[in-house]
């Protein structure tokens, strides 16, 4: 399960996103919900499901945003463009992180299933931990394709960018940064991104204080969950582990849920743009 399709469609690079410099009080407003969509690290279920949810919301007032006259002044072909293959570049990233937080849900089940039926116990256990391997192999490999792709997207986006497109720009990298927290997070490691790639949006959105400096207080319920099972799981441990991964399962639905509803309104927000662009 590769980022095949992000790299199949990446943002013309050599296209510039200068505007002329101003100052929008609507824009202002946006830029600072923004910046608390980036500045939440928590390590949590629900800081995740917060984190997509506010993203989605972010989304619906860009186009709030782009129905404004003044805004729709500023949309010029050259850098709408490269907004619109941004959106794809997302779709393509979204789609794979559902797909992943899906299978890992799956596997979750499969590993209750056995809890219940006890004498295939060691059996499901085995079959989950293998599992979860394979799925680690991947994770990292679609945490280093995001990455990979979008990097080249964090540095053209320069200082110079300003108004609606640097607003734009800005949300794309913050939608990356949830993404790469939550496979992170998926992956059992405590949420915490690139210092590289993080330092250029942090100076993007003018703000210091990226990564939570209280993050470590945070257990990771996968990195929880693999720990109880590398050991012999007795019987007294089973219903424990039960309730805890029921919990798991519910929250990982959320997730799902949140993830779809950002998905269709990435769509939305892309055919409004492509509105602005036609007319």
């Amino acid at each position: 399960m590769a980022f095949s399709p992000l790299q199949s469609k990446t943002l013309h690079h050599n296209r510039s996103l200068s505007l002329p410099c101003k100052s929008d009080p609507s824009i202002s407003q946006f830029n600072e919900k923004l910046s608390a969509v980036v500045r939440d690290s928590e390590a949590s279920f629900s800081s995740l499901n917060n984190r997509l949810n506010n993203l989605k919301n972010l989304y619906t007032e860009t186009d709030d945003l782009l129905m404004l006259p003044h805004i729709q002044q500023e949309c010029e072909e050259k850098w709408v463009d490269q907004i619109l293959d941004g959106y794809i570049s997302l779709l393509d990233a979204c789609t794979t992180v559902k797909d992943l937080v899906s299978n890992t849900k799956q596997d979750l089940q499969e590993l209750l299933s056995s809890l219940r039926r006890s004498k295939d116990l060691d059996h499901g256990v085995r079959c989950y931990l293998s599992s979860r391997r394979k799925s680690k192999k991947i994770i990292q490999k679609c945490l280093k394709d995001l990455r990979s792709n979008f990097t080249s997207s964090i540095i053209n986006a320069s200082s110079e960018t300003t108004g609606v497109a640097s607003t734009l720009k800005e949300t794309e990298l913050a939608a990356v940064t949830v993404f790469e927290s939550l496979l992170s997070y998926l992956n059992g490691a405590k949420i915490q991104a690139k210092r590289s790639g993080w330092s250029i949006v942090s100076k993007m959105m003018q703000s210091k204080k990226v990564v939570s400096e209280n993050e470590g207080a945070n257990v990771n319920e996968f990195e929880k969950i693999d720990s109880l099972l590398q050991t012999s799981v007795e019987s007294e441990q089973v219903e424990e582990i039960t309730t805890h991964l029921k919990g798991m399962v519910s929250s990982i639905q959320s997730l799902e849920e949140e993830l779809e509803s950002l998905f269709r309104q990435l769509i939305r927000s892309r055919v409004s743009l492509l509105n602005i662009l036609n007319h």
